[in-house]
């Protein structure tokens, strides 16, 4: 039970990634502030959980979120003790693709809203010495080529973890960054299938894209999670994982 009484919120957790999160959060003792904006998806994950979750459905893009969703973790479990900002939108965009509008819509939702709801948590997160863990992405680094506003947000987010580690380690408060490789998600997978990929796509890749012969799972990314969420990875703060089957970026820029 490594996150005993623990209260966390985890952004985008209605699929993917976040339910993981949630779900082995749970497993490990915490409550769990649902957030995302699939209602029925939400509301599944939480019958699921039981009296250890509860749902907060606010659309990261309204100004308003941030506060809303720490009000609600606060209304739902009195407390906050962790934050994982791992909401993100993915819209494939190259340097004569992107639009203002497309741009301006993927920093608000990947980055901006990450650093408010942080800034809405912060009195909370200093009462409980707490941890906020930003999921982040390889694309930090460069990126894929159709991916450019994407890369751009997570490259900030990094930066952001690293400035608040720096700012707030006397406030006794960590903030640590994961950056995934590939990761065998849902939205992934009709991603892949979009872009034409065969049916059961990830059953046909050589190892020159997956060394270990299968793809990472959401799963095993969340396993990881909690050592950076509990107390056993203080007084750890603005460290920066890489979680891949590859060095760092890997092999395969366009998969």
């Amino acid at each position: 039970m490594r996150l005993k009484d623990k209260v966390i919120i985890i952004t985008g957790a209605t699929s993917g990634i976040g339910s993981a999160i949630a779900i082995k959060a749970v497993s490990e003792g915490a409550k769990v502030l649902i957030h995302g904006i699939d209602q029925a998806g939400g509301q599944k994950i939480v019958d699921q959980l039981g009296e250890s979750a509860a749902l907060c459905i606010a659309d990261l893009a309204d100004q308003s979120a941030p506060k809303k969703i720490a009000d609600a973790a606060i209304s739902a479990f009195g407390k906050i003790d962790g934050l994982v900002n791992n909401a993100a939108i993915i819209e494939r965009n190259n340097l004569l693709q992107l639009t203002p509008e497309a741009f301006a819509k993927t920093i608000t939702v990947n980055l901006q809203s990450a650093l408010f709801l942080i800034q809405a948590c912060f009195e909370h997160l200093k009462k409980s010495k707490g941890a906020v863990l930003n999921i982040g992405s390889i694309n930090a680094y460069s990126g894929e080529s159709s991916l450019l506003a994407y890369s751009i947000g997570k490259a900030g987010l990094q930066t952001m973890t690293r400035n608040l580690a720096n700012a707030h380690g006397i406030d006794q408060v960590r903030f640590n960054l994961i950056n995934p490789g590939w990761i065998l998600t849902q939205r992934e997978y009709v991603d892949q299938i979009k872009k034409g990929m065969p049916d059961k796509w990830p059953e046909k890749l050589g190892k020159e894209n997956i060394p270990f012969g299968v793809m990472s799972t959401p799963e095993q990314l969340a396993a990881a999670c909690i050592y950076w969420l509990g107390d056993e990875s203080r007084p750890f703060t603005g460290s920066v994982v890489e979680l891949e089957q590859f060095s760092i970026i890997g092999r395969n820029p366009e998969k």
